[in-house]
C-alpha cells in the first residue's frame, strides 16, 4: 500500500435474512428504515417498535422524502431515520436519498449502522438496499485531511437486516472502492500528489493487484513521436511527466485488450502561457479527475474479477506556464503522425489524451472509453448534474444514456463528426487544437479527440462535467464526485456493451 493511498479499513458489509426483531437493532447505533410513501398498517405493525415509529412519521409531512426520525427505546437508543420511496424513483433519486438520509446521522456516534426496507417486493427491496448501501460506503470513507487531530471514523459496519432473501453486494462494494480511490486521489493537495508520487501510486497498486505496470517517460515519449503529450509537459522544467499503462489480465491470460481504459491526469492546470485567472486555478488539482476515474474503475473491474482484458492509460503531467511552455500557434506533431495548431493553451487535455488514445488504439482493443475534465461548455450545456458522452458510434447512443439511468450516474450523448471537423481546419497543420470560438468546445475537443484513435477502434469520450459539484451529487457527498464508476461498470454489466466479451 503507497502511504499516500487512504489507510482506513474498508468497512465490512453483511446481509440478514428473516424477520426484524428488536434483538437485531439491540446490536446497530443506527438503523435507516426505507418505507413506502404510504404504508398500510401492517407495515408498522411488523417491525420492532412500529407503533413508535408510525407516531413518529405521522409528525412529519407526507411529501416529505424524510419520513421520521427518533430513537428506538432499547439499551443503545438506537438512532431511526426513516425515508420514502415513491413507485416511480429511479436509480438517481435513491441514491440521493440515501446520501441525505446518511447527512441527517452524521452528528451521532460511529458505529453500526443498519439499513432496513418494508413494504416492497423482494427485488425492489434489493435493488433500494443497493442504493442506500452505495450512500453508505461513500458516506463512510475518510477522505483526505491533513490535520493534527486525525478525523473520527463515521461507520464499523454496515448490516442489512430483515430481508426476505439474500442478496449479493459484492458489486457494490467494488464500486464503492473505485469511487472512494478516485475521490480519493482527485481531492489530493498538489504538492502531495505530484507526477512522480501519481506514477507510484499506481505502480503500488499494480503490485497490490497483480496488474502489469510500465511508465513510458519523457525519453521513450519522444521516441515515439509524441508531441501532443510532450507539449502540454515541456513547460514542467523537468522530465516528471509521463503515460503509465496498466493491464488487468484475469486467471493471468496474456491477451489482446477488451477494453482500454483512458484518462487525463492534468495535476495540476495553470491555464499554461494563456495563465488562468485565480477563482479558475483554484481546484486544478482536480484536474486529474479523469484519470482517476479510470484508475478507480480498473480496481472495480478487478475487485469483481471479471472476464475482460483491460488495459488503463494515465496521462500524467502539469501545465505549467514559464519559458519552456508551449505557445498559442505552436505547431506540433501527435504520435500517428498528425499536425497540430495549437490555438489556446488551457485546452491542455485533448493534447494529453491525444497520443495517449494513439497508443492505446495500436493495441487494438475492442473498445476505448476515456474520462476527462475537458470542457467548461459542457458545464454550460448540462449543468454539473450530469456528464456528457460522446461516441463514433453513434447508434450506441440510447444505450449511453440507459447505462446513465441505471447506475444513477446520467449522462447525455453530443454528437461528433465531419460536420464540426471543418471547424477546426488549420491553414498550417493538419488539425488546430480548438476553435479561437469557444461555442460548441466540448463538441469540437470530442471531434479533435476522434482523429487520435486509429483502426476505427469503437470509443466513448466521457466529459465529466459532473465530476466536481458543491453539494455532492447522487448517493455521493463530497465536492470530488468520482463520477464515472458506476456509469462504467452498468455498460459492462447492464448493457454488455462488450457483447459476451469473447473474442
Amino acid at each position: 500500500m503507497h502511504p499516500l493511498l487512504s489507510a482506513a479499513p474498508e468497512i465490512p458489509v453483511s446481509v440478514e435474512t428473516g424477520p426484524l426483531s428488536p434483538d437485531d437493532l439491540e446490536r446497530v447505533d443506527q438503523w435507516l428504515l426505507l418505507l413506502p410513501e404510504s404504508p398500510p398498517d401492517a407495515v408498522w405493525a411488523a417491525l420492532p417498535e412500529g407503533e413508535r415509529l408510525r407516531d413518529a412519521a405521522a409528525r412529519r409531512s407526507t411529501r416529505s422524502r424524510f419520513a421520521l426520525r427518533t430513537r428506538l427505546t432499547n439499551d443503545r437508543q438506537t438512532s431511526v431515520v426513516g425515508g420514502r420511496v415513491s413507485a416511480s424513483d429511479d436509480a438517481f433519486q435513491t441514491l440521493s436519498l440515501g446520501r441525505k438520509l446518511l447527512e441527517a446521522l452524521k452528528d451521532d456516534a460511529p458505529g453500526t449502522l443498519a439499513i432496513s426496507t418494508a413494504g416492497f417486493d423482494p427485488k425492489t427491496s434489493s435493488e433500494i438496499a443497493r442504493c442506500v448501501l452505495a450512500a453508505a460506503l461513500a458516506a463512510g470513507f475518510a477522505m483526505p485531511a491533513f490535520k493534527t487531530k486525525p478525523a473520527t471514523p463515521v461507520l464499523h459496519d454496515i448490516r442489512l437486516l430483515g430481508f426476505d432473501t439474500a442478496f449479493d453486494t459484492s458489486r457494490i462494494e467494488a464500486e464503492a472502492a473505485g469511487n472512494n480511490l478516485a475521490r480519493w486521489l482527485t481531492t489530493l493537495p498538489p504538492n502531495k500528489l505530484d507526477a512522480v508520487t501519481y506514477a507510484g501510486i499506481a505502480e503500488a497498486l499494480a503490485g497490490d493487484r497483480g496488474w502489469e505496470y510500465r511508465r513510458f517517460g519523457v525519453d521513450e515519449l519522444e521516441a515515439l513521436n509524441a508531441g501532443a503529450f510532450l507539449a502540454v509537459a515541456q513547460g514542467n522544467g523537468d522530465d516528471s511527466a509521463s503515460i503509465v499503462r496498466l493491464r488487468y489480465r484475469p486467471d493471468g491470460k496474456d491477451s489482446e485488450a477488451d477494453l482500454s481504459l483512458v484518462g487525463k491526469g492534468i495535476i495540476f492546470d495553470t491555464g499554461g502561457t494563456n495563465l488562468k485567472p485565480f477563482k479558475s486555478m483554484l481546484n486544478m488539482h482536480g484536474d486529474m479527475q479523469g484519470s482517476a476515474v479510470a484508475l478507480g474503475t480498473l480496481l472495480a473491474i478487478s475487485r469483481l474479477e471479471l472476464p475482460l482484458a483491460v488495459d488503463c492509460w494515465l496521462a500524467i503531467t502539469e501545465n505549467r506556464t514559464g519559458p519552456e511552455a508551449y505557445k498559442s500557434q505552436d505547431v506540433v506533431t501527435a504520435a500517428n503522425g498528425k499536425t497540430i495548431q495549437t490555438i489556446h493553451t488551457d485546452a491542455e487535455g485533448r493534447m494529453a489524451l491525444a497520443d495517449t488514445l494513439v497508443l492505446a488504439s495500436r493495441d487494438k482493443p475492442r473498445m476505448i472509453i476515456d474520462y476527462a475534465t475537458l470542457t467548461g461548455t459542457c458545464i454550460t450545456a448540462l449543468t454539473t448534474r450530469m456528464s456528457g458522452v460522446f461516441s463514433n458510434r453513434s447508434d450506441w447512443h440510447p444505450r449511453l444514456k440507459r447505462a446513465g439511468r441505471k447506475s444513477g450516474e446520467r449522462v447525455w450523448p453530443f454528437p461528433i463528426g465531419a460536420e464540426f471537423l471543418k471547424l477546426l481546419k488549420s491553414d498550417t497543420a493538419d488539425v488546430m487544437q480548438c476553435s479561437e470560438d469557444s461555442a460548441g468546445d466540448h463538441i469540437l475537443a470530442a471531434t479533435f479527440l476522434a482523429e487520435f484513435v486509429e483502426h476505427e477502434t469503437p470509443w466513448v469520450h466521457i466529459d465529466l462535467s459532473s465530476g466536481h459539484r458543491e453539494d455532492g451529487l447522487g448517493h455521493v457527498a463530497t465536492k470530488a464526485t468520482g463520477f464515472g464508476v458506476r456509469y462504467t461498470l452498468a455498460l459492462l454489466l447492464d448493457e454488455d456493451i462488450l457483447g459476451d466479451g469473447e473474442r
